[in-house]
């Protein structure tokens, strides 16, 4: 029997939740976009940069790596404390330490340690504000419309996609390489903290704010009754793994592609300027696929939906493989990759709190995102690997018509959710 100081939220239809939480998914949707922007920007730099100082594509691409590969270390642990303490006591001093950080590679002074220590830095202090903290704070507020909330919230990335390209090669030409980080940190960040600071009230924020309320003196945390797994039950569930191979494998693939798609279209002939558009392109379908993959998963059996976006990504990798001297075909390639791209921690976090529950949906998911940012840093510098060694990106470009196919078949064949509901009464 549930101890009589919990209590279970009480149910409430998609208009109740949108009108008491679309601030949440506003300040959430900016703060994800915040994240995404030096990764969004990091292939306009490697031309100025590689100029400059003489850095190769692998030099270049391990920074991202070794940032991506110290936010998937202290995913898991991150994710534990927002479980504990909420989003927003993490999101609003980790947004100031991000715009220090990112300010800082102005100071780029032809060093490749001086390079990947600022990375190694840079990844330590986004941790805080990573995807964990913005589907956590959203996922707990929202059940009946949580799929299209969850896609409001990761279009940040497409709208960080679709600004960053032009903005960022605009901000070059014009600031030099060193002015447009500065104006990245500042400019971006300094609109994502006013947000923050005014709308990311989660529901630990709010349990905090009816105790405080009712005079109650028990923590609000233990007001809170949340159904799902433990994390040490989500280990040994087959669909957790099942949906981790996945979105880790897909995630290798797609961000290496997508930090490299700049050189890859001016290696092919296309302008800077309109290879900046090109890429900007994929973000306008991002924000488009996010919400339209968000109102699906709400309405549709979401493993079946998140299965067929991944897999047909494979279709971007043969245009560029085949089809990469042809406009027409290219621009459809890349609404593809643009549809899906952002998507792929939107049904992450969907099917994830879908089969985990939110008990401990942040630790777990900690571990979710652990992998993507592990995937993510790897796949930029395999990458960068496979063209200084094979002279273009060939196999990679082939790995990836491979790796999204079979990425959609392991969601497609995802088990039907847990009856979080028996499962309650069974332990009562």
């Amino acid at each position: 029997m549930h101890a009589p100081d919990r209590v279970r939220p009480v149910p409430a239809d998609q208009r109740q939740e949108w009108r008491s939480g679309w601030t949440l998914v506003l300040a959430s949707s900016v703060g994800f976009s915040f994240f995404s922007v030096l990764l969004a920007a990091t292939g306009l730099f490697f031309e100025p940069l590689g100029k400059e100082f003489g850095w190769s594509r692998s030099v270049l691409s391990a920074g991202p790596g070794i940032a991506t590969f110290v936010t998937a270390l202290l995913s898991p642990f991150y994710g534990a404390l927002i479980d504990r303490m909420g989003s927003r006591r993490l999101a609003l001093p980790g947004i100031v330490l991000v715009m220090i950080s990112m300010s800082a590679f102005a100071l780029a002074n032809g060093s490749e340690v001086q390079w990947l220590v600022m990375w190694g830095v840079f990844g330590l202090v986004v941790t805080s504000i990573k995807s964990t903290v913005w589907t956590t704070a959203v996922a707990g507020l929202f059940e009946k419309g949580r799929g299209l909330a969850l896609g409001v919230t990761v279009a940040g990335t497409a709208v960080a996609q679709a600004v960053v390209p032009p903005l960022g090669n605009f901000l070059i030409d014009y600031t030099g390489w060193r002015g447009a980080f500065v104006w990245f940190a500042i400019g971006w960040g300094g609109l994502t903290l006013l947000l923050c600071a005014l709308f990311l009230y989660d529901v630990h924020d709010r349990a905090r704010r009816a105790a405080q309320k009712s005079g109650g003196v028990v923590a609000a945390r233990s007001t809170l009754h949340l159904p799902g797994l433990t994390p040490r039950e989500a280990l040994r569930s087959r669909a957790m793994w099942q949906l981790g191979l996945s979105t880790f494998l897909v995630m290798v693939l797609t961000v290496g592609l997508g930090i490299h798609l700049f050189p890859i279209l001016t290696e092919a002939g296309v302008t800077r300027t309109n290879a900046a558009w090109l890429t900007a392109l994929t973000g306008v379908a991002g924000i488009i696929g996010k919400l339209v993959t968000g109102a699906l998963l709400d309405r549709y059996r979401p493993n079946w939906i998140g299965g067929v976006t991944m897999g047909v990504t494979a279709v971007t990798f043969l245009v560029l493989i085949g089809a990469i001297n042809s406009t027409a075909a290219v621009i459809f390639g890349l609404l593809v990759n643009g549809y899906a791209a952002g998507t792929k921690t939107q049904i992450c976090a969907y099917l994830t709190a879908g089969y985990a529950g939110m008990r401990h949906f942040g630790a777990i998911y900690g571990v979710m995102a652990a992998m993507v940012a592990f995937a993510s840093g790897l796949g930029p510098w395999l990458a960068g690997v496979v063209y200084d060694k094979a002279g273009n990106y060939g196999p990679f470009l082939w790995a990836g018509v491979i790796g999204c196919v079979v990425s959609g078949l392991l969601l497609v064949t995802l088990p039907a959710y847990p009856k979080w509901e028996e499962r309650e009464q069974a332990t009562d």
